[in-house]
């Protein structure tokens, strides 16, 4: 019973969310870079703002974010000291190919990436990596349209080519695509597409997804070919949709809400479309172009593992319901009158992990990772610069409770949990510093201020213990527990 011995505890982040730096190291200008903060930012990731450039009249959170780029030593000192055993970090694009076009990559960024990946040797930490984590370079923006040309297969290749053989010795888990099914939410985040007058917006959304998909299945053939020991997954926002009654047309809608978030997942676990995406997406008119050999591809080349973020579930009722909206990763669905709720509105409801774990592993019966899994909350030091974020703390317990039944009680196959994030970092949904999810401390604030200090918070410690005992410590008394 418990988690297997090679549990793998960890954290994760996103270099467009942590890392900084963008004008150093050669890097190149990329589509997170030039994401906002404020009120445009929604209309920027969601392609209805056209923005290629940075201004003066915006401030731009990913310009310099905490300064990973110059602390990822400091930072991993400190996954190490809290015992992980994987850090799930990404690539940003840019870094390995400024334009995301040329031959040759950019070395200095290779260099980068190869020191983190040896300081995480120094502790025995394994990487994790994201090829893509919504990044894609604003050149293939400008040049091709982000992901809606095909064109961006054979790029994203290469530059899987050169990461894939470069760092043999160092990786052998990875991530082909962050949160896939975001690109329906936030197309130009995710996806690099930003909509002009007259664009069938869906049909466009629907074609990039599927030019991803290719290249995922191809990048997982490739990976197997250079080390047969790589493990490739993708990657879904996940949380299950409940129906907000019993009432059988929002049973319906919950099912429909269900089968457009494994969409994706679908094909790149089974390797097909699936009927009921076919049947739908050919009746509205914006089925994707599919080209010859590509159902093969789709077929030959499935992934090895899924892995997924959990905030919370959903709460889904028919349309023209009047229900009160509740917020959470981008998604929007009615207020579930039976959970609590985090200070941006999020569901806090950790037995939907469970729930969702075991939806999932039913589905496709392959070895899930949970790689996002956390809690924002406008942390405040106290006049010793220390958190006290036992609210984290209790956010946490409770679902990595959940997780375990999953695991003892259920016999879902999970082979790791890496909670978003160790570090505090600028929200993706947000940009914004206050709304904060590690366990480490960082200062800086909203309007750029700080001195990017790191501090451990009380939950630091927590998950300390919760990973040197392999989740036991979750069984024992901890009443009036110190840390």
């Amino acid at each position: 019973m418990g988690f297997p011995k090679d549990f793998m505890w960890g954290g994760a982040t996103a270099a467009n969310q942590c890392e900084g730096g963008i004008l150093e190291g050669g890097r190149g200008a990329a589509n997170v870079d030039v994401c906002p903060a404020g009120e445009d930012r929604n209309a920027v990731i969601t392609g209805h703002l056209k923005m290629l450039e940075m201004d003066d009249v915006h401030s731009y959170p990913a310009a310099e974010a905490i300064d990973l780029y110059h602390h990822f030593k400091e930072d991993i000192r400190l996954f190490g000291e809290m015992g992980f055993r994987v850090y799930r970090l990404s690539i940003a694009w840019t870094r390995i190919f400024p334009k995301g076009d040329e031959e040759e990559p950019n070395e200095e960024g290779l260099g980068f990436y190869e020191e983190i990946f040896k300081e995480c040797q120094k502790y025995q930490i394994q990487p994790l990596v994201t090829i893509s984590h919504f990044d894609c370079p604003i050149w293939l923006i400008q040049k091709y349209g982000g992901w809606r040309s095909r064109g961006l297969i054979d790029f994203y290749l290469h530059l899987c080519e050169v990461l894939f053989t470069r760092f043999r010795e160092y990786v052998t888990y990875w991530l082909t695509f962050n949160e896939i099914n975001m690109i329906l939410h936030a197309p130009f985040m995710g996806a690099g597409i930003y909509f002009e007058e007259g664009d069938n917006e869906e049909q466009i959304k629907y074609q990039a997804a599927h030019h991803e998909l290719i290249a995922s299945a191809l990048a997982t053939r490739m990976a197997h070919e250079i080390n047969p020991e790589n493990k490739i997954g993708c990657m879904f926002a996940a949380g299950s949709a409940y129906p907000y009654t019993c009432k059988p047309e929002d049973v319906w809608e919950a099912l429909l809400t269900d089968q457009e978030n494994y969409f994706f997942v679908d094909v790149q676990a089974r390797g097909y479309y699936p009927s009921y995406a076919v049947k739908r997406l050919r009746k509205k008119g914006i089925f994707p172009l599919i080209e010859d050999g590509d159902a093969e591809i789709l077929k030959k080349y499935p992934v090895d593992f899924i892995s997924f973020s959990y905030y919370n579930s959903r709460c889904i009722a028919a349309p023209g319901g009047g229900q009160d909206e509740a917020e959470g990763n981008l998604f929007k669905s009615a207020k579930n009158p039976y959970l609590k709720f985090s200070e941006w509105g999020w569901p806090i409801d950790p037995l939907g992990l469970r729930i969702t774990l075991n939806h999932v592993y039913d589905r496709y019966q392959k070895p899930l990772f949970i790689v996002e899994n956390g809690l924002g909350a406008a942390d405040v030091p106290d006049e010793n610069g220390y958190v006290e974020d036992d609210y984290r703390v209790e956010y946490l317990d409770a679902h990595i409770r959940a997780m375990m039944a999953a695991v003892e009680e259920d016999g879902v196959e999970l082979i790791g949990y890496t909670s978003w994030a160790p570090v505090d970092l600028i929200s993706a949904g947000t940009g914004e510093m206050k709304k904060r999810y590690g366990f480490i401390y960082v200062d800086k604030q909203d309007d750029g201020s700080g001195t990017l200090a790191r501090t451990k918070k009380k939950s630091f410690y927590w998950y300390q213990r919760v990973i040197a005992t392999n989740g036991e410590y979750l069984k024992e008394d901890k009443n009036n527990e110190e840390f």
